[in-house]
């Protein structure tokens, strides 16, 4: 990941020659559109990568020999012999993806067609603590192993992970214990495991899920709101993720929105996320209960309710569930209003826990974008709630080490 190429890399893209690196640059170009289109002809192949069908086919048979590709039948043709299409191999390569959050961690193994060989899920919460890193190759390795694959078929690994994350270097700012001395995170465990390791911001990692398999597909200017214990942004410009200077755009949770309201856990005061998160929704709920509000959650033991419960409250017609989040929606549009301004997006997509509310998150949304955004800016613009759900994060780390390891040169 930050220093040489792997040998799977040289595997696959070998160059020694001018004539090597010229078939290594077919060879990459091929994998991506199989991996963007699903599958593909050989005459389809050739036009994408501007070359000839006798070289093409000639790549194609190596690349199906080394079990690269296979073929999966033909596709429809209005006359002549139908085409052979080839799709990318399942038997082979596989990505590890890690989706560490402050609930839970998940290690899934997944194959090039983006199907989940594997999963575990384990009780094991993100902690800026150095110990957290030690627990984390525990549960990766015990997947691993489980797996039955074969080391050498592992392509590289993918963590999409909470906090302020240098995606070149690997290094988490906010949770500063995983980083050891000089060595990053990202380090730590590709020295551990001795495959490329690559490191995203979780929010990142969704949006770009949504981008590539969800519904920002095709749109160039994108925001995809995640609502978790936190608040993040990801941004869509011209067709890629936005990273910023050091990888840490998006971070829209922590602008401030009352100037003296409450301690973030950012070291500052009244960001977006002490009033909009799913933290902040449990809170004030509970501080509502304690307040005597009537709710059919009262009944429920206060350290027993969480965000779901809240929101499944909310669905059965309890008021107080649906006025706090009506509250925590008009926020969040005003917060988003800003961005709005400044990114001029086509569609706005809602994801991560709060996400599960549907309407009675997305309609105050809309709501305070009509109040606060100029009408210029709102004119076509739509809020939709995630289809992809978790699997946006998954998807989005696949895709992010997959093309990763495509691009490298």
């Amino acid at each position: 990941m930050f220093d040489s190429t792997t040998s799977s890399e040289a595997d696959i893209f070998p160059k020694t020659s001018v004539v090597d690196y010229k078939k290594s640059q077919h060879r990459r170009r091929i994998l991506t559109e199989l991996y963007r289109s699903g599958t593909c002809s050989i005459a389809e192949m050739a036009r994408v990568i501007h070359s000839s069908v006798p070289s093409v086919t000639s790549i194609v048979e190596e690349m199906v020999e080394e079990k690269w590709i296979v073929p999966v039948g033909t596709g429809v043709t209005k006359q002549g012999r139908k085409p052979v299409l080839f799709s990318l191999s399942t038997e082979r390569f596989y990505i590890v993806v890690l989706d560490v959050s402050t609930h839970d961690t998940k290690v899934l193994i997944m194959n090039l067609k983006n199907e989940v060989v594997l999963r575990h899920d384990f009780n094991l919460k993100l902690e800026d603590s150095p110990q957290f890193l030690n627990h984390l190759i525990g549960v990766t390795e015990q997947v691993l192993k489980e797996s039955g694959i074969q080391y050498s078929d592992f392509m590289a690994m993918g963590v999409a992970v909470a906090g302020l994350v240098d995606t070149r270097k690997g290094f988490n700012f906010t949770y500063r214990s995983l980083n050891q001395s000089e060595n990053s995170f990202g380090t730590m465990l590709e020295r551990h495991f001795k495959f490329p390791v690559y490191v995203i911001n979780d929010t990142k990692a969704t949006t770009l899920g949504e981008h590539r398999f969800g519904l920002a597909q095709g749109k160039d200017h994108v925001l995809a709101i995640y609502i978790d214990w936190g608040v993040g942004l990801g941004v869509i410009l011209n067709g890629e993720v936005f990273q910023g200077a050091s990888g840490f755009a998006g971070e829209l949770g922590h602008i401030q929105v009352v100037p003296n309201g409450e301690l973030c856990h950012c070291g500052k005061v009244g960001c977006l996320d002490t009033i909009t998160s799913a933290a902040s929704l449990i809170r004030r709920i509970k501080k509502g209960l304690g307040e005597g509000r009537i709710s059919r959650l009262s009944v429920i033991e206060t350290d027993k309710i969480d965000a779901e419960t809240i929101i499944d409250a909310a669905w059965q017609g309890d008021s107080f569930a649906i006025d706090i989040l009506h509250e925590i929606g008009m926020e969040l549009g005003k917060g988003l209003s800003i961005a709005i301004h400044l990114f001029n997006p086509e569609i706005i997509i809602v994801d991560g826990i709060v996400a599960k509310a549907g309407a009675f998150i997305t309609n105050p949304i809309e709501q305070a974008i009509n109040k606060y955004c100029l009408t210029d800016f709102r004119n076509n613009l739509s809020v939709v709630i995630s289809q992809l759900g978790q699997e946006a994060k998954w998807l989005g780390t696949q895709a992010y080490v997959v093309e990763k390891v495509i691009d490298f040169s």
